[in-house]
């Protein structure tokens, strides 16, 4: 564990971060913590954001879903970089550079997103296994 101390002085900006905390179940500290490292990834990958969702905080794409999304995609997809990229933004909606943002994030940070993938992936497998066997109790 590493401690720093900060010294805020910008008018209302530890007024800010204390009310944060108290909106959630985080700390001071841990929303603190959270910001500056999802300020830093921001400023590394320009246009990408995080939200919050079902499954947690996630980056995604400033105007576009979530990165995980757009990786789904392209490891789907056959040809070359750029064609996959091409292809991903043609069914996404997305520019080729939203593309490219999504795959950078995932280059720095695939432990994330693999995880992310994951947890998509076994949801699927949920549902469909639920679909499955509500429609073979139906059938009779």
């Amino acid at each position: 564990m590493t401690v720093l101390s900060i010294r805020f002085r910008r008018p209302g900006a530890y007024d800010r971060l204390r009310r944060r905390a108290d909106q959630g179940a985080e700390s001071i500290s841990a929303v603190g913590e959270r910001l500056i490292d999802e300020g830093l990834r921001m400023e590394a990958h320009p246009g990408v954001c995080f939200r919050d969702g079902p499954s947690g905080r996630r980056a995604g794409l400033a105007s576009g879903p979530d990165v995980w999304e757009v990786v789904g995609l392209l490891r789907g997809l056959r040809g070359s970089v750029e064609e996959r990229a091409a292809s991903s933004a043609a069914q996404m909606g997305l520019t080729s550079a939203q593309v490219r943002a999504a795959g950078c994030y995932y280059v720095e940070f695939t432990d994330e997103i693999d995880s992310e993938l994951a947890h998509n992936d076994e949801a699927a497998e949920r549902e469909m296994a639920g679909w499955e066997r509500e429609r073979q109790l139906l059938s009779g």
